[in-house]
């Protein structure tokens, strides 16, 4: 009788700890829900850069404080993963990333790979040019040394339109090619155009409205995923209906 209930306490022990383990576990599965990991490449400014101090760690923009806003208001933690542009939608159907706001443009082709919100931002492509140029519309880029910026909608314009270019990693360096005159004209989003300007003297942005249409920014998520997605855009609602967004533009404008 002794030696049977000596198991049965034992036994009882090595349940005990069981549920001990399982319930630890089960705290860390709660905590990894709570989290939201964004991809993005943080060479876009005013949208996703890098700061000594951003909103989420070193990051900051107006992507940035979107993505933090996103998550507070699902009551998650936001944590990004900083990576090449053309390695965000891979990183996403990898399961790398929970969703990716990196100031992307919806189109037709990234429709078939995954699923976009509710556009929270319209944009267009422009020419950054040096102030003495003669460039006054895209057709005039024709026979010039033209920058773009691998992966960005000015890359695809470019290409529509039958040029020659140079693509780049980052925005800064087809900048730099350009105020260092080894390039004649940077294609490129309104808004980081606007930035680069700003932050180079000797520069201008030349727009062509019939040459480069308006575009919708929106954060992709895996296809299928709709619950994620309805969190997302029902938090996108609501900062363009309150006004969040028109008001983080600003803050990060050129004279940021």
């Amino acid at each position: 009788m002794k030696k049977t209930a000596k198991i049965l306490v034992t036994l009882l022990v090595i349940a005990a700890m069981a549920f001990t383990l399982t319930a630890c576990g089960g705290g860390s599965d709660k905590q990894q829900e709570e989290k939201i990991v964004f991809g993005t490449n943080a060479e876009f400014p005013p949208f996703e850069f890098v700061a000594s101090e951003g909103v989420i760690g070193e990051f900051d923009g107006i992507d940035m404080a979107i993505a933090d806003l996103i998550a507070k208001d699902n009551g998650m933690t936001a944590e990004i993963s900083n990576m090449e542009f053309d390695s965000l939608l891979i990183a996403l159907e990898n399961g790398q990333v929970d969703a990716v706001i990196a100031g992307m443009t919806v189109t037709a082709e990234r429709l078939e790979a995954v699923d976009f919100s509710t556009p929270y931002y319209l944009a267009t492509q422009v020419m950054i040019v040096k102030e003495d140029s003669a460039i006054a519309k895209a057709t005039d880029m024709a026979d010039k040394k033209i920058a773009v910026i691998q992966g960005y909608t000015g890359e695809i314009c470019v290409q529509d339109m039958g040029y020659s270019y140079t693509s780049f990693k980052k925005g800064t360096d087809a900048v730099m090619e350009l105020v260092n005159g080894k390039a004649d004209v940077v294609v490129i989003d309104s808004a980081t155009a606007s930035k680069y300007v700003s932050d180079n003297e000797g520069l201008k942005i030349v727009e062509d409205s019939e040459a480069f249409a308006s575009e919708e920014y929106a954060i992709a998520v895996k296809k299928g995923n709709t619950e994620l997605l309805d969190k997302i855009n029902a938090s996108i609602q609501k900062l363009l209906d309150e006004g969040t967004v028109a008001e983080l533009a600003d803050k990060y404008s050129v004279a940021e």
